[in-house]
């Protein structure tokens, strides 16, 4: 199927896709040392287009149900300027949706019932996935369902009473505080001192500090602007601390590709998260941590909790780590609480020292 691009005049989206993947090429090429120098929004549309008419292939080969209200909804998403992120997620939801359905002989997407819904869930949790994954995947399929009931392909009722799976509210994964100054004492490489440190004093996400530009860093302020995030396109300042910012201009300075963007690869190219990610773990090998299971994200975490143990509030943390919503936030309060851990051992301690004041022999016997 060929696409054509989104206009006033045409309604459908995109050239075919080699034609879109060699636009894509050369708009990539078109970059000064590395860093894509045309406009990223034109890169973003193009990944989009190229997405979608995969998407639609998909469905085509696999003899899938409801083929046309997927490229609606598709376009949709496209047309409100969501991330290529957004949109391969939703797909890869609403492809393992429909392949469900065609191995239930379901072949008309306008008869879905509630049962099938349940029927799809408990399918994916005999599968093994984890409640938070299962949990995506069941916004991710309401969201579509939605745009179909809004356009009257199904009935409103499906949107009653949401089936929602519980997902376990677990703590946010701080590193050990001698653990971390493990970590900090391996650290010999500029660039490697100047990634861990800017991540562990400014909570940056890894995304956000491999897209962070020269220009977007202020020494003189020890401040980073983050224009607009990769997740939430809420753009926000981060600070920087002394050690960070004396490792940040070490790395400045010797650095061999100067190109536009802080942190590159062999011949100025970007670095991938997969790079980072790699280089991350050889130097938790070699601080001896590799069976504590820290991940790159865990320095955001570790970020946010010796924030809050040095009295931060959770309004201006909430600003510093990008959080749309402050109950996002809270989850380190559960982590890290000095007041409540003060309030405690001070309790325990006159309890050892004085002894229980209190009667709590059990008489089982009624008046």
């Amino acid at each position: 199927m060929n696409l054509e691009p989104v206009s006033v005049e045409s309604p459908r989206l995109a050239p075919s896709r080699p034609r879109v993947a060699r636009e894509l090429k050369r708009t990539v090429a078109a970059g000064n040392d590395g860093r894509v120098d045309a406009k990223p929004v034109a890169t973003e549309v193009l990944l989009n287009q190229i997405m979608i008419e995969i998407a639609l292939e998909k469905i085509a080969a696999q003899g899938l149900c409801g083929a046309e209200h997927v490229q609606l909804y598709l376009m949709d998403l496209y047309r409100r300027n969501c991330r290529p992120n957004t949109i391969r997620s939703r797909f890869a939801t609403i492809l393992v949706f429909l392949q469900y359905l065609k191995a239930k002989a379901r072949n008309l997407l306008e008869l879905l019932c509630r049962e099938d819904l349940c029927d799809f869930i408990e399918q994916e949790q005999d599968r093994g996935l984890k409640p938070a994954s299962i949990s995506c995947r069941i916004d991710a399929l309401y969201a579509f369902l939605r745009f179909l009931v809004d356009r009257e392909v199904l009935s409103p009722d499906l949107l009653k009473r949401k089936l929602r799976v519980k997902v376990p509210a677990s703590l946010p994964r701080a590193i050990d505080p001698q653990d971390v100054r493990r970590l900090l004492a391996v650290l010999e490489r500029p660039r490697d001192r100047a990634m861990v440190l800017v991540l562990l004093r400014t909570g940056m996400r890894i995304g956000e500090l491999l897209n962070t530009a020269v220009c977007d860093v202020n020494m003189a302020e020890k401040r980073i602007e983050i224009f607009e995030t990769q997740k939430n396109r809420v753009g926000r300042v981060v600070y920087l601390a002394d050690d960070a910012c004396q490792a940040l201009e070490d790395w400045l300075k010797v650095r061999r590709w100067k190109t536009e963007l802080i942190f590159c690869g062999q011949g100025g190219r970007p670095l991938s998260y997969e790079v980072v990610r790699s280089r991350f773990g050889a130097l938790l090998e070699k601080a001896g941590l590799t069976n504590k299971g820290y991940t790159l994200h865990c320095l955001r975490h570790t970020f946010a909790s010796e924030l809050l143990n040095a009295g931060m509030r959770l309004e201006c943390l909430q600003q510093l780590l990008g959080h749309s919503s402050i109950e996002m936030t809270r989850r380190y309060a559960r982590l890290t609480d000095v007041t409540r851990k003060e309030e405690y051992f001070r309790a325990m301690d006159k309890i050892e020292k004085d002894g229980v004041h209190g009667d709590y022999r059990c008489d089982h016997q009624l008046p």
